[in-house]
């Protein structure tokens, strides 16, 4: 295994982190054989970094992993999970939230703790309910080691959010199609210059990157390397190439992908592909993005709409669905970011669109956002 610093306190942190988001299933729940067993191989294997939150699995993640740390593993890692931003009313609910976390966790501090899911509105309200009171406590009194923030806004947001804290780390969405999308490259390397460590996310889009099989015209591009490499490890070594990047998560939940996972962290030194490879990884977004519906950046300049549709939110699930399919999953995603509950907004949905035309004259694409408005509510809520 390959280990990576953090740049504020000189931890060695393993260059892939075990995220618990998407633990195998049985009869509708977490499978806790076969997740301890997972979660644990990987450790043995030298993963010591694990990732959870309050509502992953409906609240079973954080237990689970509580038992998979026991008979010594919970000295061998670094346990990551987060404050559920959208269910903090006041300060007093952010020390019972912690406080209970510990307890399912079966531990007396967390190693990296998460202010989770912020956007500019939701950093907003939880920082006037007092939230850096709180994080500046819990460190005083050995609850919370290292404070950190994962961020879901608009990109223009997210440079105050890190200068607002004297943060450890963040964590970000980021693959080779989100290389503007939220946070970004340009996030990854302002939080890097601020000497943040850097977490990422999603790094196969859900899994679809890491599919064996890509859409063929993807596929045809691959196989013009010189080296033959998965799309899963594409596009693993394309995140880990970059030097900003401090801890990669994969929810893993399968064992072969624990291995497959694992063996590429191996090798994925920062700087490590070419020149031609990385263009060639350039050429395969290029070709996804041509299979998109709709040729939105995520920048927001369309934001705010009169109607409070969330247009970025509707244009990016409305695209993964064309690219990667899976139309139930897509739409679970679409009800519950564009409901707004969490990241602390007002519903979002693209039905609730007014065709006002405010949003044609600021979109820099050039995209007739009204009319691509009624195919998202006929394919994601009307389906």
């Amino acid at each position: 295994m390959l280990y990576r610093t953090m740049p504020k306190n000189g931890d060695q942190l393993s260059a892939l982190g075990f995220g618990c988001m998407r633990l195998p299933m049985v009869d509708g729940k977490i499978d806790e054989k076969r997740a301890i067993a997972q979660i644990r191989e990987a450790i043995d294997n030298g993963v010591n970094y694990v990732d959870t939150a309050w509502p992953y699995h409906n609240g079973e993640s954080e237990p689970l992993l509580g038992k998979a740390l026991r008979d010594g593993y919970r000295e061998k890692v670094k346990i990551a999970t987060k404050l559920p931003t959208w269910m903090v009313n006041s300060r007093e609910d952010m020390d019972n939230f912690l406080n209970a976390q510990l307890e399912k966790l079966g531990t007396d501090h967390i190693d990296y703790y998460l202010i989770h899911a912020l956007s500019g509105p939701s950093w907003d309200k939880i920082e006037a309910l007092g939230v850096k009171e709180f994080l500046d406590q819990a460190q005083r009194d050995g609850r919370i080691v290292n404070p950190g923030f994962s961020f879901h806004g608009l990109s223009e947001d997210f440079n105050g959010i890190v200068d607002s804290y004297p943060w450890v780390f963040c964590q970000i969405q980021y693959n080779y199609l989100d290389q503007e999308f939220q946070a970004g490259t340009k996030g990854l390397e302002y939080a890097a210059s601020k000497d943040l460590g850097v977490i990422i996310m999603e790094p196969l889009r859900g899994g679809n990157l890491g599919l064996p099989t890509a859409p063929p015209a993807v596929a045809e591009i691959w196989d013009e390397a010189q080296t033959k490499r998965a799309p899963v490890e594409w596009a693993l070594r394309w995140v880990w190439n970059h030097p900003e990047v401090t801890v990669v998560l994969s929810g893993m939940n399968i064992e072969s992908h624990v291995k497959q996972n694992m063996a590429i962290a191996c090798e994925a030194h920062a700087d490590s592909l070419t020149a031609e490879e990385c263009a060639l990884v350039d050429r395969v977004s290029t070709k996804y993005r041509e299979l998109m519906q709709v040729g939105c950046t995520g920048c927001g300049y369309c934001m705010p709409c009169p109607a409070a549709v969330q247009i970025p939110t509707c244009f990016d699930l409305f695209n993964k669905l064309h690219m990667f399919g899976g139309l139930e999953g897509v739409k679970h995603f679409y009800k519950s970011f564009a409901a707004g509950t969490v990241l602390q907004r007002e519903a979002g949905f693209a039905s609730q669109c007014i065709e006002c035309g405010e949003c044609l004259e600021k979109c820099p694409q050039q995209i007739n956002i009204p009319e691509v408005l009624k195919r998202v509510v006929t394919e994601l809520e009307n389906a």
